[in-house]
């Protein structure tokens, strides 16, 4: 057990010196497809705490989002307060929390399918409220992304100039550093959650209300609860979002963006943190690498031109649609569940093969049997 911790610390060390060094060799495209996989794997978190883990369907995790970016909008810039960048970001994830607080009543006690038409409603209404709200929202044409500032230190390409090891640090190359640190505060205190006591009980009441009652799980609390955190998630993609866009528009948080999110679980697989983070990858940079690659692939039309049969965002979505069937078909846990079992499999073979191995010495039982001594 020792040995396999070991390794795990040793691989995630390596992965993290490794995310690290991509802004230096990366160029600016490639570092926008991460910033937009980190914020999605952000907010695929927190559905999956509150679909995977606590079993409760939701197709409103667009409006929490909105609510996060536009909440961080009108906070720090103007018109609005006016507030420091960093503390309007706070503030923006505690109004996503506060909004997911006024709906936890119904969470609370609805669930399954009735629960989920029950949060497309904020989803239309959210959308009306962005169209119709100018004085905040900036209607149709939406507002553009104040940018986030710490101690002097703009996350833009702006000044000051900085340059690292002979690389220009722009604006993609600084919001990768903390996209990173927010992306980890969120892995850590995700997997802490589902570790700890409120994660079993969410666990529970997913699998038998009845029997996590008699247990002393409070039903209605727990879910509002989850509920709650999953849109703090939520606010915070979207404040991810909203930089790395660096402006917002109503119409990126509509119903799609919904199912986005529900196909990132579903691929990634449900109740797993690293399931989450994988399907939000994939999804995320399938239809940027289709756009990029359109002219390369058949049967796609580049953007600006109608040579192809689909265009690259209708052809990333068929593909992952595909890829949703395939997984409830042969991989129900999803891409996590999958890539466990293949582990699994090749220990299994490989103390299989070692057991079997005839270069081993096996002791003969007249050998492992100690001898008895005389009796004096």
């Amino acid at each position: 057990m020792s040995e396999l911790l070991r390794r795990y610390r040793a691989g995630t060390a390596l992965l993290v010196l490794l995310l690290c060094a991509l802004p230096f060799y990366l160029d600016a495209f490639w570092l926008r497809i991460g910033l937009f996989s980190m914020a999605a794997a952000v907010g695929a978190v927190g559905l999956g705490l509150l679909s995977g883990t606590a079993g409760q369907l939701s197709l409103g995790h667009a409006f929490f989002l909105a609510v996060g970016a536009y909440g961080y909008v009108w906070l720090a810039g103007e018109p609005g307060p006016g507030l420091p960048p960093v503390l309007a970001l706070v503030l923006a994830v505690l109004l996503a929390g506060a909004a997911g607080g006024l709906f936890s009543p119904v969470a609370g006690r609805v669930r399954g399918i009735y629960l989920g038409v029950a949060t497309l409603a904020l989803v239309f209404l959210g959308h009306h409220v962005l169209l119709t709200a100018d004085s905040v929202t900036g209607g149709f044409n939406g507002r553009s992304v104040p940018p986030l500032e710490i101690g002097g230190f703009t996350f833009t390409g702006a000044d000051p100039e900085l340059t690292v090891l002979g690389v220009p640090f722009g604006a993609e190359e600084r919001l990768w550093y903390l996209g990173l640190a927010l992306f980890a505060l969120t892995w850590f205190t995700a997997r802490g959650l589902l570790r700890g006591r409120p994660g079993r009980a969410l666990v529970a009441l997913r699998d038998s209300e009845t029997a996590a009652a008699v247990m002393g799980v409070h039903i209605a609390r727990y879910r509002s609860a989850a509920f709650v955190v999953s849109s703090m998630y939520a606010g915070l993609a979207g404040v991810m979002l909203a930089l790395a866009f660096r402006r917002v528009v109503p119409d990126y948080f509509a119903l799609a963006l919904s199912v986005d999110y529900l196909a990132m679980i579903v691929i990634g697989g449900l109740g797993s943190v690293a399931g989450a983070t994988a399907g939000a990858v994939f999804v995320t940079a399938l239809p940027l690498l289709m756009t990029r690659y359109a002219d390369q692939l058949p049967l796609v039309a580049a953007p600006g031109t109608t040579d192809g049969v689909v265009g690259p965002t209708e052809a990333a979505r068929y593909l992952y649609g595909a890829a949703i069937v395939l997984i409830l078909l042969f991989a129900p846990d999803g891409l996590h569940g999958l890539l466990r079992r293949t582990r699994a499999r090749i220990r299994s073979r490989r103390s299989a093969a070692k057991d079997a191995d005839p270069a081993t010495p096996t002791p003969s039982p007249a050998s492992a049997v100690r001898a008895k001594e005389p009796t004096p």
